[in-house]
């Protein structure tokens, strides 16, 4: 199915009622709502006429994302399970408040279909839709799927996932597909093209410099990768002549990251959020990072080879899993922090020694990285869309 029929069952609907109205739920962090977005942006773009609305957490993160891309936003109360007895009379009043509110949402704002994004913030607007017989529609960014997709797939309609390993974790009603992780257009656009210097956030610019290194800790930032990366550098410091150092620390963290790298005698450039990482990217060497799903599908669409460090406590394990496959293909390499024996920053020192004195290792790693890429999966999970409001509408119609 195209985008004209897309469109064409939106402005079916619309010359008997209002236009089509999508929900994407979910969010709380870059690798759960970008996709959302990259998806959102594309029906915009072949479906004017289509009303989307992004229901999520209710996080400044969010709100300052979503409404940069013009989209409409409902805060809904919802928390993740509790890692204590205390928390859980929150967690049942926060979240059956979000099932209560999004039942109403639903009802009151005629949604056609809802999409959920992962994490527990998808789960209120994704159970209300089953409840209310509304086509729900899953994207999975993992090897192995979050709680709110096993919990909501078996009434799922549709499912998208990512990485085909993911289907083994799953039981569902509805049609699953391979889709892969869509990310937004500034990494597909970026594809191809020689990459020219990036500024970064706060006005830094790209330095002069024959190669560039990125560290990634998420969205957030990640206080282990701030602590052990500047000591694993150190150790290889030898090494990195002509080399820029970029870290991404997140937001409470960059002084803390800035005085570290001070204190070892390391020039970096440490930066809260990279807000531009297509451009950063499209002229980045090698990446020290998580195992986000979505992160490795943007480094994928660029092809930049990467040394993964898996967060431990990631549900299900899903970024080593994550991590496994990529470094299978040979797109990566990865410290497994459970398996590692003794200091981390040592075995994450070890790791660096090939990529960054090799420039044919860092060649043959992103040449992987590209052949994992999917670019066309936003296209993908918007026909997967259409496919499913086109049914809805049929039915309705019936």
């Amino acid at each position: 199915m195209n985008a004209y029929y897309l469109q064409h069952a939106v402005q079916s609907e619309s010359s008997d009622g209002p236009p089509a109205h999508i929900v994407f739920a979910g969010g709380g962090t870059a690798g759960h709502l970008f996709p959302g977005l990259a998806v959102a942006e594309q029906l915009r773009q072949v479906a004017p006429e289509t009303r989307i609305t992004f229901a999520g957490t209710g996080k400044d993160f969010e709100r300052r994302h979503v409404s940069r891309a013009g989209f409409d936003y409902l805060a809904l109360p919802c928390q993740p399970l509790p890692k204590s007895p205390g928390q859980l009379w929150r967690f049942i009043a926060d979240n059956f408040a979000g099932a209560r509110a999004a039942a109403s949402f639903l009802s009151e704002q005629n949604v056609s279909l809802v999409v959920g994004l992962g994490s527990y913030a998808s789960a209120p607007m994704g159970r209300a839709a089953v409840r209310h017989r509304i086509p729900l529609l899953l994207l999975e960014q993992n090897a192995y799927p979050g709680r709110a997709t096993r919990h909501l797939a078996h009434k799922a309609d549709v499912v998208c996932l990512a990485l085909a390993k993911a289907k083994l974790h799953l039981r569902t009603r509805g049609r699953v597909y391979i889709t892969g992780n869509p990310v937004r257009a500034e990494f597909v656009r970026s594809m191809g093209f020689q990459p020219v210097p990036a500024e970064l956030e706060h006005g830094l610019e790209a330095h002069a410099t024959t190669h560039r290194l990125v560290v990634l800790g998420g969205s957030g930032g990640s206080s282990q990768l701030n602590s052990i990366v500047p000591k694993a550098l150190h150790k290889v410091r030898s090494l990195l002549d002509g080399w820029e150092i970029v870290h991404q620390s997140g937001k409470d963290n960059r002084i803390e990251t800035e005085t570290l790298y001070a204190k070892l005698g390391l020039s970096a450039s440490v930066v809260p959020f990279v807000v531009n990482m297509s451009q950063v990217l499209s002229c980045t060497d090698l990446v020290i990072g998580r195992a986000g799903g979505t992160t490795l599908a943007e480094l994928a669409v660029i092809g930049v080879p990467a040394v993964l460090v898996p967060w431990a406590e990631a549900v299900g394990d899903h970024q080593r899993r994550n991590a496994e496959v990529f470094t299978r293909m040979g797109a990566a390499a990865t410290l497994d922090v459970a398996a590692a024996i003794g200091r981390l920053d040592d075995a994450l020192a070890e790791l660096l020694v090939m990529p960054l004195t090799h420039v044919e290792t860092r060649e043959a790693m992103a040449a992987a990285m590209r052949r994992m890429a999917r670019p066309e999966a936003t296209a993908e999970v918007v026909e997967r869309i259409q496919e499913l409001l086109a049914e809805h509408l049929q039915t309705a119609a019936a």
